[in-house]
């Protein structure tokens, strides 16, 4: 939420909101009447959270009263919380996979089903936005090992790695040339292209290299010594974060996702102090913006990541095959 003195704070409304997706990952939007406030734009169904209501319960409701569907599957998505001008606004935002019943604008309203990678931002109230980029964002996340001095063997495993469904890549080559980052780059990029992947890089490089590539992913020291997000819109932006304060500074510069560590115990870093599945949680609701458990987790954990607010896991030892080269 926009910082602001005491004097001027408003208790946010708290709205339950749905995304609706159905198999063609399309989801279901419905426009705001001229007459209310943010009227005309698109929006993701909902409303306001009743006092004695869980936000399941307001999800339920909300969904049957204005579009006359019963939910059967849904999970948390993302917590926002925003403030305009005039409101402030909690958004509790679960995404609803299976339901019964055709929808229908039961107020009135529009509606339309979107293709998720065409929802423009644009579009939407502000508050909505990061509800646009939780949805684009697959479910787990690839940390690659080191490229180390045989990058044909690398951008193999890269290759089978996208070939099992692998949507979204951090290239981690912190410790290779950058002529030869260039070329990995580029010969990555190609690969993740051909999949429909997107590729970010972390690197000590700096961020010309991540440039070439959809985005940067940012580790925590290099994250709190920025005072602004890096690249523009046109590229993502990821980083590294352990406690509350580098997922705040994250949210505050503009990150698109952060990945929270370690949930679990893990044998690469077995110092960490795992944060365990509530402290995830705790992250989750607080941070605004998606976030991937990492740290001792593998597809497995998916379920149980996302019933504590996570986008999903990220993972090298879990996402990349392991015979392929030395994991962590």
């Amino acid at each position: 939420m926009t910082s602001g003195d005491s004097s001027s704070f408003v208790q946010p409304v708290h709205v339950a909101v749905a995304a609706i997706v159905n198999e063609r990952d399309e989801v279901l939007v419905a426009r705001r009447p001229q007459h209310v406030h943010q009227g005309g734009l698109w929006e993701f169904p909902g409303g306001k959270v009743e006092a004695g209501e869980t936000v399941e319960q307001a999800l339920a409701r909300e969904i049957d009263e204005e579009l006359g569907l019963q939910v059967t599957a849904a999970r948390p998505l993302i917590r926002i919380e925003h403030r305009y001008p005039d409101k402030a606004v909690c958004l509790h935002v679960w995404r609803v996979d299976r339901w019964r019943g055709q929808p229908g604008g039961r107020e009135g309203q529009p509606l339309r089903w979107t293709a998720v990678r065409e929802l423009d931002p644009e579009e939407f109230p502000v508050a909505n936005r990061r509800i646009i980029r939780a949805l684009q964002l697959p479910d787990r996340y690839l940390i690659t090992p080191e490229p180390g001095a045989d990058p044909e063997t690398f951008l193999d495993a890269l290759g089978r790695a996208l070939a099992r469904g692998v949507r979204l890549v951090q290239l981690r080559a912190k410790s290779s040339p950058v002529p030869e980052l260039d070329a990995l780059v580029t010969q990555s990029l190609a690969l993740c292209r051909r999949h429909g992947a997107r590729l970010l890089v972390h690197a000590s490089a700096g961020f010309s290299v991540a440039a070439a590539a959809d985005g940067v992913h940012l580790d925590s020291a290099t994250l709190m010594a920025l005072t602004e997000r890096p690249l523009g819109p046109e590229h993502w932006v990821a980083a590294s974060c352990h406690d509350a304060r580098e997922v705040e500074h994250a949210g505050t510069i503009g990150v698109d996702f952060v990945v929270v560590s370690p949930v679990a115990a893990t044998a690469s870093h077995p110092q960490a102090r795992p944060i365990g599945w509530e402290g995830l949680a705790a992250l989750t609701e607080a941070a605004g913006i998606p976030v991937y458990a990492l740290g001792g987790l593998g597809p497995a954990d998916l379920p149980a990541a996302q019933r504590h607010g996570a986008q999903g896991i990220a993972a090298i030892r879990g996402l990349w095959e392991p015979d392929d080269g030395p994991t962590v």
